[in-house]
């Protein structure tokens, strides 16, 4: 007999299947991110078409051993308000990052709890900047994808006072403060480095390196392909 998984989760995304039910992705603390069908879902009626709401914590239960489960139940776990506004883009933005980057079956419960926190964050009105860093370099490190903070490609200390130039797949460089460089080259201050660690940004300077430091290293991630939501979050920020 199949056995019947019960956890905590969030809707990712969903899309139409025939003509009753849907395909959610689904954020799971224990089992990572998993798909399944939800049968009827699109029926007027059906509790799961009820609590399948997006950013909002749930309580899902769910069947099958294969890439494809089955959705059994799903109920409105409580406790949270969902971003709104700019936030709820921000939001589309966590999702987005997640479908792309996030094996299926692979289980991260800091991150989970990270991407809990982190839409609180947006609801109760926290500075954006801040709040997308902290949850874009906690999943760049659950899933491998970080370079090393602490120190440079030399394995020495990273220096506050110093200047690092990010190389892909290798790490830090530090460079000479008047040194010339590609326009493309990501620099960024050892501060900002020893901050973005620890979660959290002295000043504007700071925000706006660990910024593009995070993009470029995103798009590295990405294979230079562009996020949706980045792009329209950059274009409302042109108006």
């Amino acid at each position: 007999m199949t056995r019947r998984i019960e956890e905590a989760a969030y809707l990712l995304h969903s899309t139409p299947y025939r003509e009753t039910s849907l395909i959610v992705d689904l954020f799971t603390r224990t089992h990572g991110r998993i798909v399944a069908v939800a049968k009827g879902a699109k029926r007027p009626h059906s509790s799961l078409r009820a609590a399948l709401l997006q950013f909002q914590p749930l309580k899902v239960s769910y069947t099958g051993r294969n890439e494809l489960r089955t959705l059994t139940a799903a109920e409105w776990a409580g406790g949270s308000i969902a971003p709104r506004g700019d936030a709820l883009l921000c939001a589309f933005y966590l999702n987005e990052l997640l479908v792309r980057l996030l094996p299926r079956e692979d289980p991260h419960p800091a991150l989970f709890d990270r991407y809990a926190q982190t839409l609180d964050e947006l609801a109760a009105g926290g500075t954006v900047d801040e709040v997308l860093r902290r949850f874009e370099w906690t999943l760049l490190r659950e899933t491998g994808y970080a370079p090393d903070l602490g120190h440079d490609t030399e394995h020495r200390p990273i220096v506050a006072a110093l200047r690092y130039r990010w190389q892909p797949a290798a790490g830090f460089v530090a460079t000479e403060p008047d040194a010339a460089h590609d326009a493309r080259s990501v620099l960024v201050d050892g501060s900002t480095l020893s901050g973005l660690q620890e979660g959290r940004f002295d000043s504007a300077s700071s925000r706006a390196q660990a910024k593009y430091l995070t993009r470029a290293i995103l798009s590295h991630c990405l294979d230079g392909a562009s996020l949706n939501t980045r792009q329209i979050l950059i274009d409302l920020q042109k108006l």
